[in-house]
């Protein structure tokens, strides 16, 4: 089976949510969590200190890097953010195979 440009750029466009938050989630895994100058926060870089999100960023970093206790001190829901960003990734991906195949299965239906 021959995969074309025009598949792989149309399951890239249809799937970039999740693409987006699978980025996001490799990026945080490679951010060193004791680190406050490597951020990917915009209000960080606009001057703003108070930002609940840098918070959750290095809790899930610290995760990542197996160091549970300072990550639940950076926020209690980072552990429970990475299973819910998993856990979309995987959705958007699964809705996406199924419904290629229901296209798939009525289009050979047709014939």
């Amino acid at each position: 089976m021959k995969i074309s440009g025009t598949k792989i750029f149309h399951f890239f466009t249809q799937n970039l949510e999740a693409w987006f938050w699978l980025t996001a989630l490799v990026m945080l895994a490679f951010m060193n969590p004791a680190s406050t100058q490597q951020t990917l926060c915009l209000w960080h870089y606009l001057g703003v200190d108070a930002c609940p999100g840098c918070g959750l960023g290095h809790s899930i970093s610290a995760a990542f890097h197996g160091r549970i206790g300072e990550s639940f001190n950076f926020h209690p829901l980072g552990m429970i953010a990475i299973v819910v960003l998993c856990a979309r990734i995987f959705t958007i991906f699964i809705q996406f195979k199924n419904f290629t195949e229901l296209k798939t299965y009525q289009y050979d239906k047709n014939l």
